[in-house]
C-alpha cells in the first residue's frame, strides 16, 4: 500500500518525469496535489500499470486533486542542457503551473534542482511508494504518450505508436535506414555502433 504523505501537516506535491530515456521526443513532467482524504487502491508505479489502467487513472486523478499541473522540456532543450538538467526544468515547470503553492516537494529520484525556496524530499522508487509521486507518473506517461502519438502521425516509420520514442530495435533500424527526424534527440546516441576489433 502506498503511503500519501511524508508531512501530513504540509501541502505536498509529488512530481515525476517521463521519457528521459528516449531518442525522441520531450521530457514530460508533472506536479500533483493530493487532499488529506485521498484513497485509490489501483494507483501504482505508471510503469507497474497497463496502458488502459494509466488512461482509466487520470481523470481519476485530476478530478480529485487539489492541484496538478504538467511541464514540458522540448529535444532542443534537451540539447542544450542535457537530459538530467532537462528532468529538473520540466519538474519544476509543472510544479511553477500549479494553482495551489506546495510547502514541500516529493522527487521521484535521488537527484533535483531546488526550485526558488520549497524545501523537497528525494525519494528513490518514489513512484511505487508514494501516492501523489505515483499520481504525477501516471500524469507524466500518459500525457508524453498523448504528444508522442501525435508524432507518430507525422512520421509513422519510427514506430512511436508503440515505442513512444524509446530505443527499441524497430526504432533504431528506422533511424538506420530512414536518418533522423527533426524530433530526435542530437545528444543522444541514435545509432548503436557494434564494437570492432581492429588486428
Amino acid at each position: 500500500m502506498l503511503q500519501l504523505t511524508l508531512y501530513p501537516d504540509l501541502i505536498e506535491a509529488g512530481c515525476d518525469e517521463a521519457g528521459r530515456g528516449c531518442l525522441a521526443g520531450p521530457v514530460f513532467a508533472a506536479a500533483v496535489i493530493l487532499p488529506q482524504n485521498f484513497e485509490c487502491e489501483a494507483l501504482n508505479d505508471s510503469k507497474q500499470l497497463s496502458e488502459k489502467e494509466r488512461y482509466t487513472l487520470r481523470p481519476f486523478i485530476e478530478d480529485h486533486a487539489i492541484a496538478w499541473a504538467v511541464g514540458i522540456v522540448d529535444h532542443k532543450e534537451i540539447d542544450k542542457i542535457n537530459i538530467l538538467n532537462a528532468s529538473f526544468l520540466a519538474m519544476q515547470r509543472a510544479v511553477a503551473a500549479l494553482k495551489t503553492r506546495p510547502q514541500h516537494l516529493l522527487i521521484d529520484g535521488n537527484r533535483f534542482r531546488k526550485y526558488e525556496d520549497i524545501p523537497h524530499t528525494c525519494v528513490v522508487k518514489g513512484d511505487g511508494k508514494l501516492l501523489p509521486i505515483a499520481a504525477a507518473s501516471v500524469l507524466a506517461k500518459t500525457y508524453r504518450d498523448d504528444y508522442m502519438m501525435g508524432l507518430h502521425n507525422e512520421y509513422p516509420i519510427y514506430d512511436w505508436n508503440h515505442n513512444k520514442g524509446y530505443p527499441t530495435k524497430k526504432h533504431r533500424e528506422a533511424i538506420k535506414e530512414h536518418g533522423i527526424t527533426p524530433y530526435h534527440r542530437l545528444s543522444f546516441n541514435l545509432e548503436e555502433k557494434q564494437l570492432k576489433l581492429d588486428f
